[in-house]
């Protein structure tokens, strides 16, 4: 009974600490902590309602996880090979084909140091030379479980931040701009961008003023914004509606000078920034930089597309030097214990 009690406690103190938090700044990357704690504790709290079989509940719960994490890294490869074959042979492309092939070497890793550990004899596993291997397989087991925990926490935040309820009677949509095709032409990602946008203007009981975001690039012959524009008007969007912000070539400055276009005018500005779904976590934390308080909307993208740009976003949020410090500091405080104990061969 003091258990339960206490899990329910913990469960209803996260939730409540999340919505404070979350209210206060959806950007921060506390939340994404947060949240996940908030959600294992309500497991834990609910598996007490089924009173005397709990321990069969929480048995279920833990086998089901496993399976689902023994599907993950053939899911990312298989998922990799697609993301190759539907849009090419680069970098940002393979991230989800490498991010398989890391779990499954984690979880291979994990098998070994199961086997190892219980199966072979401590003697003649000294005798065949097999501990430093079994000692660096379980290193390397808890290395990969927490970079893929780490991935959990920021996937599961950037998912619920898509399910939330938020307002609508916005007075500015930001629509960030994601490169043109042939030079001048809106691709199948930023027209899902546009139709995400239109769909919020047409809800909204006062329609708010659009600002297509977005410069001209290098193999470009129209700045984006403009291209943007063009696509907002052809599907019914008044002029007067519409300003362009054409200078930029960075998410940062999409909002920065949207951020000087809403500021030069007068009346309220209530603003959300539309982008793709992936992409809004990253998009709000730029926000929280240049000083715009802001709701972020995603707009769907191609299913087989998201793996590879939600790794992309986990890696760019990671490579900030107080996140990357804060992911590092970690990984080395979880190792420590195992170091502790492999020192004094007590693994």
């Amino acid at each position: 009974m003091i258990a339960a009690v206490f899990w329910w406690v913990f469960s209803l103190s996260c939730w409540g600490l999340l919505a404070y938090t979350f209210t206060k700044d959806r950007s921060r990357y506390r939340n994404c902590f947060i949240l996940f704690f908030a959600l294992l504790s309500t497991a834990m709290a609910v598996s007490f309602l089924f009173g005397p079989y709990q321990n069969i509940a929480l048995a279920w719960m833990v086998v089901i996880t496993a399976l689902a994490l023994l599907i993950v890294p053939l899911f990312l490869i298989h998922n990799g090979i697609v993301m190759i074959q539907r849009e090419g042979f680069r970098l940002p492309n393979l991230l989800s084909l490498v991010f398989g092939i890391i779990i499954g070497i984690g979880e291979i890793s994990t098998f070994f140091y199961m086997y190892g550990a219980a199966m072979v004899p401590r003697e003649e596993v000294a005798d065949q030379g097999f501990s430093f291997l079994v000692s660096f397989s379980l290193l390397l087991s808890v290395s990969v479980i927490y970079l893929s925990v780490s991935f959990l926490i920021f996937m599961i935040y950037s998912l619920f931040l898509q399910i939330i309820p938020r307002k609508n009677d916005f007075d500015y949509l930001i629509i960030h701009g994601a490169g043109l095709i042939h030079g001048d032409q809106v691709s199948k990602l930023l027209s899902d961008r546009l139709d995400k946008a239109i769909e919020v203007y047409q809800k909204d009981p006062t329609p708010p003023v659009m600002i297509p975001s977005g410069g001209k690039g290098g193999d470009e012959t129209v700045p984006e914004a403009q291209a943007m524009a063009g696509y907002l008007l052809g599907q019914g969007i008044p002029e007067n509606k519409i300003i362009q912000e054409d200078k930029s070539a960075t998410t940062y400055e999409n909002l920065k000078n949207s951020k000087e276009i809403i500021d030069a005018r007068e009346g309220s500005k209530y603003t959300a920034l539309v982008t793709s779904n992936y992409h809004v976590y990253r998009a709000l934390r730029y926000c929280r930089r240049v000083g715009l308080d802001c709701t972020g909307i995603g707009s769907k993208v191609a299913f087989y597309y998201w793996p590879s740009a939600l790794i992309r976003e986990f890696i760019a949020v990671h490579a900030e030097k107080k996140h990357l410090a804060y992911l590092i500091g970690g990984w080395i405080l979880t190792l420590a214990p195992f170091v502790y104990l492999i020192l004094n061969s007590r693994l």
